[in-house]
């Protein structure tokens, strides 16, 4: 990892992703609360430094008045760059709302940008593996 001039580093012309001005607006934030995030994951630029993996960083920098970026530059070739974009993005993992629900404190988890979904009945809370018949 390096850390490069902000003025250097290229946002993705043909990023696929897009965010909303609410959502934009939690990030500028949540990097000005939370700086050393950025350290720890970096914006990933290739050779030509645009960036593959962070626009909405680079830009919620920018606005944030960074002068600096802490970049990770690859040297891949089109294909995995081009796989690796959309990689990054992907959501494997999915929220155990219940222990979100228990254990951490829901107006704070929307401060920091995660979407809350509205629950009618607290049994949709139940782990799906709990709705069988027998």
């Amino acid at each position: 990892m390096q850390t490069l001039p902000i003025g250097k580093i290229k946002s993705n012309p043909n990023n696929p992703r897009t965010i909303k001005d609410d959502k934009f607006f939690k990030l500028v934030q949540s990097l000005k609360d939370l700086p050393e995030m950025a350290k720890v994951r970096p914006v990933v630029v290739n050779q030509d430094m645009v960036v593959l993996g962070g626009n909405m960083r680079l830009k919620a920098m920018k606005e944030a008045g960074w002068k600096e970026v802490p970049v990770e530059v690859v040297d891949w070739d089109e294909d995995k760059q081009r796989q690796f974009i959309i990689k990054d993005n992907v959501g494997f993992g999915e929220w155990d709302w219940e222990m979100l629900a228990n254990q951490w404190d829901a107006e704070q988890l929307e401060d920091w940008g995660l979407d809350i979904p509205a629950f009618d009945d607290p049994k949709e809370l139940q782990a799906e593996e709990d709705d069988y018949e027998m």
